[in-house]
């Protein structure tokens, strides 16, 4: 058995909680990172206390003091984390006790631990999303001046990892990027959502005192506060919308990572990163292992768990607060983190990708990519579009006997399919005329694709602006 039962919440119970239990109920060993945002939220609170003449304007300058000092004392790796006190709040409040007296113990008037957590995730939330949101605009930006710079660099364009059609790396590169603005938005207006203020909903009912619910959401820069008591300290569906972006970005990054994989290896040869973000072999001295790209591909897994383990962690859950609640922060923590470190890592090396032109035009003249620009020329010419299929499916297959590309044949060679061809068609067979005549937007013509560039950047620029 514990020594004791937890002083908060102990003088009904007539025996101390079983040592196991306290452990095993316990979040502080995890929760402890919660501890900024609790002192931030616990200074409002007491600010909105003498407001409203719960407490003197002597006993919130003590509560105020003995919060910093407590902060200061958690920087410094001073502070002692109590398990038999189980979470970070009432490590804190019992710390301030000790410091300033039995003006601690009224500290909590007027709120609950149920909305106090619940507060302290969205200001966690908050913070951390905008720092997320700092590194995926530093990702978007490396993104548009690589492609901006890589606007005229040919390369094949694939389907069913198949040749297709030629278009340019910078064109490929503004795709990611499009992937990257849907997730932007996703995170923006996430944050919409976390950033309404649960305190002040105390268990689940409200709370008594007079207390301003409007001047505390106020001073700690929320929108607003909460509509319902009950709904307030219950609700995680903005810890759900998170990890659902998060999977969606995570995804996003594996897509890109796969290609990067497969755009690094001897077979494809496409680009080449550098050193600092790959690693060796300790047995094969030639390798060059794209190790970044491949972890962050593995840790999209995890995130995908995070999001069914909240969104499971909440499907029977009645109002108001239960205890399951307490397993929503190592998911999310972990969802944060992770997000975090990936987009740094792209962030950093994506900037520093070099294409390999040469091996990038070889391998878009190879597979017959301008096929379509042909049966294009031949519908132009006034051949019915299933005809030009059929007349352009013939010389592939010429080409594949003879292992010359459509725009290695001869003239003579060519009408032998159709007389229709003329000397023109070699303008659209070369890649260069492929990938120049799809001149529209959204489409990879070189100056379509520095158009959409600009563009790219006067949106996240203005999102920058706070437009």
């Amino acid at each position: 058995m514990s020594q004791a039962t937890n002083q908060s919440w102990g003088g009904r119970f007539s025996e101390p909680t079983d040592a196991f239990v306290a452990r095993f109920t316990a979040s502080v060993n995890f929760d402890q990172r919660l501890a900024p945002q609790d002192i931030q939220g616990s200074i409002a609170h007491a600010t909105m206390l003498a407001r409203v003449g719960v407490l003197t304007d002597d006993e919130r300058d003590a509560i105020i003091n003995g919060l910093n000092e407590i902060q200061g004392e958690i920087e410094r790796g001073e502070f002692n984390w109590s398990v038999p006190l189980e979470d970070v709040h009432m490590n804190i409040e019992a710390r301030l006790t000790e410091k300033i007296g039995i003006t601690g113990k009224k500290l909590h008037t007027g709120r609950s631990r149920n909305d106090q957590v619940a507060t302290d995730i969205r200001l966690f939330m908050r913070d951390e999303i905008d720092v997320i949101e700092v590194e995926l605009k530093r990702l978007r930006e490396g993104m548009i001046e690589l492609a901006d710079r890589e606007a005229e660099t040919i390369m094949p364009g694939f389907t069913h990892l198949q040749t297709a059609q030629p278009v340019t790396f910078g064109h490929h590169i503004l795709a990611w990027q499009e992937m990257l603005a849907r997730d932007h938005e996703r995170l923006l207006d996430c944050r919409k959502r976390v950033n309404v203020m649960p305190l002040g909903a105390a268990a689940l009912a409200g709370t008594t005192y007079p207390i301003d619910r409007h001047v505390t959401a106020e001073l700690l820069g929320f929108d607003r506060p909460t509509e319902n008591s009950l709904d307030a300290v219950s609700d995680r569906d903005f810890a759900i919308e998170f990890t659902s972006f998060a999977s969606i970005l995570l995804m996003h990054l594996s897509r890109m990572s796969e290609e990067l994989v497969l755009w690094t290896s001897a077979q494809f040869n496409f680009i080449d990163l550098p050193d600092r973000f790959c690693t060796g072999s300790s047995i094969m001295p030639q390798k060059k292992n794209p190790d970044v790209p491949e972890l962050v591909r593995g840790k999209t897994g995890r995130v995908y768990g995070h999001l069914m383990s909240l969104l499971t962690l909440m499907k029977s859950q009645p109002l108001a607060y239960n205890k399951d609640n307490q397993e929503d922060k190592e998911p999310l923590f972990d969802a944060v983190d992770t997000v975090r470190d990936c987009l740094k890592a792209f962030a950093d090396m994506v900037p520093a990708i070099e294409p390999k032109k040469a091996s990038m035009y070889e391998a878009a003249r190879r597979g017959f990519s301008t096929a379509t620009d042909l049966a294009d020329y031949l519908v132009r010419k006034g051949v019915a579009f299933r005809d030009a299929h059929e007349i352009v499916g013939q010389s592939v297959a010429y080409g594949l006997k003879s292992e010359k590309d459509l725009s290695e044949m001869s003239l003579d060679e060519l009408k032998q399919f159709s007389d229709t061809i003329e000397q023109d068609v070699f303008e659209v067979l070369t890649l260069e005329g492929s990938v120049a005549a799809r001149n529209h937007i959204g489409g990879t013509a070189p100056n379509q694709v520095r158009a959409a560039a600009q563009r790219a950047r006067e949106t996240l620029s203005a999102l920058k602006a706070g437009a």
